[in-house]
């Protein structure tokens, strides 16, 4: 039996065929037996040409709504995420191929631009059967996003953080505030930020931030209406077709990233932030980092001063 791709549909240089393929498996007699899809065939080649030769495949990452495919590969002893836009005629995903592609395209210049501890750090992209790859360091830890019905579920790595100790919180949502810092500086706005960005390691106690893709240097318009994103972090102009998106809407949704980790401590800082509108909001995320920064140290006055009572009380009943 051999193997007859179709001519026009072979894979070209550097990319691959963009319509749909087949291949026609042929027995000696010539008569058809079986059809694959291009999917396969893409999926075939990238194992075969790229994911295999580079190393061990451990993971798999093939649920995501977005409908990237990534994968956990180690090759000599050292663990890599490499990440992909999935197969070219995936149905019933609300973004095509290309627009995938162009947006691990954006996620490339974002990881060459920046770099920061908590950003996972892009080692090198290349070019797939599925298009390009990109291809990051392995980060340990847990995702912090647990599915609305499992949100309040103890065992979750989302409960086990909130339950975390409060200054423990309090680096995260710093961590998260110096990021955002560096990201606006080189002139990056919020796209799609929510929990489902983060990992944690907790035994390391170190966040790691990925998943930025849709993150847009510089201002835009909103042109869909309801954007992509988790609606506890969205801020109202991302609800609003026509709305200008620009950093005072990433102040917002590090604003509610403050409120959902920190509760009620982190509520003035927040208010001010989440303002519905923009211009009544930190005018960027370097204010915003200012005002959290006086927080913490009203908050280690706080911690110091009852420090002091109780060491007193401990001296006043001591024998």
């Amino acid at each position: 039996m051999t193997l007859r791709p179709e001519p026009a549909l072979l894979p070209r240089k550097g990319g691959i065929a963009q319509r749909p393929a087949r291949l026609h498996c042929y027995s000696r007699a010539m008569k058809p037996m079986r059809i694959a899809t291009f999917a396969e065939v893409a999926e075939d080649l990238l194992r075969r040409e790229f994911l295999d030769p580079a190393g061990r495949i451990f993971a798999r990452f093939d649920e995501q709504d977005s409908g990237n495919v990534s994968f956990g590969v180690e090759a000599h002893g050292v663990r890599y995420f490499v990440k992909t836009a999935g197969a070219p005629d995936a149905p019933g995903l609300p973004l095509a191929h290309a627009d995938r592609l162009a947006l691990l395209h954006n996620a490339e210049r974002l990881a060459r631009s920046v770099s920061h501890p908590a950003l996972t750090r892009l080692v090198r992209s290349c070019d797939s059967a599925w298009g390009r790859a990109l291809i990051y360091e392995w980060a340990d830890g847990e995702h912090l996003h647990a599915k609305r019905e499992r949100r309040d579920d103890p065992t979750t790595a989302w409960q086990r953080f909130l339950h975390l100790p409060l200054g423990e919180r309090l680096a995260v949502v710093q961590t998260l505030l110096d990021l955002h810092v560096a990201l606006a500086a080189k002139g990056w706005v919020v796209g799609d930020f929510y929990d489902g960005c983060l990992l944690y390691d907790f035994a390391a106690k170190r966040l790691h931030v990925f998943d930025l893709d849709n993150y847009s240097l510089g201002p835009y318009r909103n042109t869909m209406g309801r954007m992509f994103g988790s609606t506890r972090f969205m801020a109202p102009e991302e609800f609003e077709k026509g709305r200008l998106i620009d950093e005072r809407t990433t102040v917002f949704a590090l604003g509610r990233t403050m409120t959902i980790f920190l509760g009620a401590l982190a509520s003035q800082v927040a208010r001010t932030a989440c303002a519905d509108e923009p211009a009544q909001r930190p005018a960027s995320v370097a204010d915003l980092a200012a005002d959290f920064a006086a927080l913490r140290h009203d908050f280690a006055a706080v911690q110091h001063d009852f420090a002091a009572v109780q060491h007193d009380f401990a001296a006043t009943v001591a024998p």
